[in-house]
C-alpha cells in the first residue's frame, strides 16, 4: 500500500462510527527533523507543481497552484520556520491541508509515514524559548526512541509573524 492509499485510508470512519482519524498524523521532514500533522486536516498530497507568485505576500508564500480548477495558496514550510532556503526536488512534496474550509497547500521536503501517537506519548512543547517556528509547537510525540515535533495546523497558518523589533 502506497502512502496515498494509505492516507485515503484513514480517512475511513468504521461502522460504529469512531473517528479512526485520532491520534493519527502525517509526519514529513524539513532538514533532518520530522514533524507531524494531524491527519484531520490532510486532504491530499501532491508533487511539487507550478506556483503562481502572488505579490505583496509574506516571504513564505510562495504563490498560489491550480488544483482542479480550484486556486490555493501554496507556503514553504522551511521559510516559515526561519529555516533556510532549499531548490525543489523530485522527493519535494505540497500536503494540502484544510483549515475552516480554507485549503492551503504546505510545501515540504518530504513526506514519510502516517504515525499513530496516543494522547499519552504527547508532551508539552519546551517552554525555553520561543523560537521562529517554536509558536507552531503543538506538542513532541515520543514513538519509540524518537521525538516528532507535532505542529498546530491552524497556529501554522494563520499566526501572525512577530515583529523584528
Amino acid at each position: 500500500m502506497n502512502l496515498q492509499d494509505n492516507l485515503d485510508a484513514e480517512f475511513i470512519t468504521d461502522d460504529e462510527g469512531e473517528d479512526t482519524q485520532e491520534d493519527k498524523f502525517l509526519t514529513f521532514i524539513l532538514g533532518e527533523e520530522e514533524y507531524g500533522i494531524e491527519i484531520r486536516h490532510v486532504t491530499e498530497i501532491i508533487g511539487i507543481q507550478n506556483i503562481t507568485e502572488v505579490p505583496d505576500m509574506p516571504l513564505y508564500v510562495k504563490g498560489v497552484i491550480n488544483l482542479r480548477g480550484k486556486v490555493i495558496p501554496v507556503m514553504d514550510v522551511r521559510l516559515r520556520f526561519g529555516m533556510a532556503e532549499r531548490e525543489y526536488d523530485d522527493r519535494t512534496c505540497i500536503v494540502v491541508i484544510n483549515i475552516d474550509g480554507q485549503a492551503v497547500g504546505l510545501i515540504v521536503d518530504r513526506v514519510s509515514e502516517v504515525l499513530d501517537i496516543p494522547k499519552n506519548d504527547i508532551e508539552p512543547p519546551p517552554s525555553v524559548r520561543k523560537s521562529a517556528g517554536g509558536r507552531f509547537i503543538q506538542g513532541m510525540g515520543k514513538v519509540g526512541e524518537e521525538v516528532k515535533i507535532l505542529l498546530n495546523a491552524e497556529k501554522l497558518l494563520w499566526e501572525k509573524e512577530e515583529s523584528a523589533t
